[in-house]
């Protein structure tokens, strides 16, 4: 029987209700399911656990070959727990014979909301407001409507697309940027492709969905923030190190754009002295955009459907690192 360790989770009710479930079904498709939450992440506890497993659900923290190299004879397949694989080493793991898969799609809804959210509370100053209240000052400040507005998506694949969907009957324009655009996709959404420079100048609301990548590398930087609306917010719910964190403070500041959601971080988690944690016009969340039950029970049997696939050698599109897929 092929053994699987996750990670991921903490030793809260919730968790303990999702892995036992998690564990129940890993045994119904013929595999052994064990939960090893890494509190505080140990890369010595890591190594350990997965020289003992076939297969691993990993986290968000750094793999490479310092982990790979020590359990290549045992795990042959980490799946991540969600979409971002940036701090893997996708080369150090072909190189040694492990398959790297994530679970796109599985937290589409979740994040999709989550942007949602954000974008209703920059726009109508729902932060602002709230501390305003605790202070006791019953002062009114004049927001926007989403309902009417122009909104740009950044990244139109699985979270973009949902995102524009769930804007279905807000009477939005909406406007979507693509490196790599489907455009029949967006035909048929009735979202308009346009430039970067053309959505970051026309939305009143920005969401960005993209990966993070050498491309990606603060794309919404103290050029781009200052082709905005003054009456503008931007949303990011993908990764951190996509906005330049010190453009977006100046930004804020200076009421050079009106507000922001951030959900991710250069670094997290995001340090208490942390500049943006100051203003009023920053809506901050730590890193929780995926975090539902719905949408991590969705992730977990995606997990672990795509370890049974793979141990059951059936064609797995999940797979990340193509030179371990090529040589296979």
């Amino acid at each position: 029987m092929k053994k699987i360790v996750s990670f991921f989770g903490d030793n809260s009710e919730i968790f303990n209700e999702l892995n036992r479930k998690a564990e129940e079904y890993a045994r119904s498709l013929g595999l052994e399911y064990r939960w090893a939450p890494q509190l505080p992440f140990s890369e010595e506890s890591v190594i350990k656990e997965l020289r003992e497993a076939d297969a691993g659900i990993i986290d968000i923290e750094p793999y490479g070959e310092s982990i790979f190299s020590q359990v290549r004879d045992s795990a042959k397949l980490l799946v991540r727990f969600g979409v971002g694989y940036d701090q893997v080493d996708l080369k150090a793991a072909s190189a040694n014979g492990i398959a790297v898969a994530r679970t796109t799609g599985a937290n589409t809804t979740a994040v999709a909301e989550m942007a949602l959210t954000m974008m209703l509370s920059c726009r109508r100053r729902i932060n602002k407001y709230q501390e305003r209240a605790k202070a006791g000052e019953w002062v009114k400040d004049i927001g926007n409507e989403v309902i009417g507005g122009t909104v740009g998506i950044i990244g139109y694949g699985c979270i973009g697309r949902r995102l524009a969907r769930l804007l279905q009957g807000f009477d939005c324009k909406i406007l979507a940027y693509d490196p790599f655009p489907k455009k029949e996709v967006m035909e048929a959404d009735g979202v308009e492709l346009v430039t970067l420079e053309e959505l970051f100048s026309q939305a009143d609301a920005i969401s960005i969905h993209v990966p993070y990548t050498e491309q990606t590398h603060h794309m919404v930087n103290k050029e781009t923030l200052a082709m905005m609306k003054p009456t503008a917010v931007i949303v990011n719910t993908a990764r951190g190190n996509i906005i330049d964190e010190d453009a977006l403070y100046e930004a804020l500041r200076s009421g050079q754009i009106r507000g922001a959601g951030v959900d991710v971080f250069a670094k997290e988690p995001l340090p208490v002295g942390s500049p943006l944690l100051t203003l009023e016009n920053a809506l901050i969340t730590p890193h929780v955009s995926s975090q539902t039950v719905e949408s991590l029970w969705n992730i977990y049997k995606m997990a672990i459907d795509i370890s049974a696939d793979f141990f059951a050698g059936k064609d797995c599109p999940h797979i990340l690192n193509k030179d371990y897929v090529d040589r296979v």
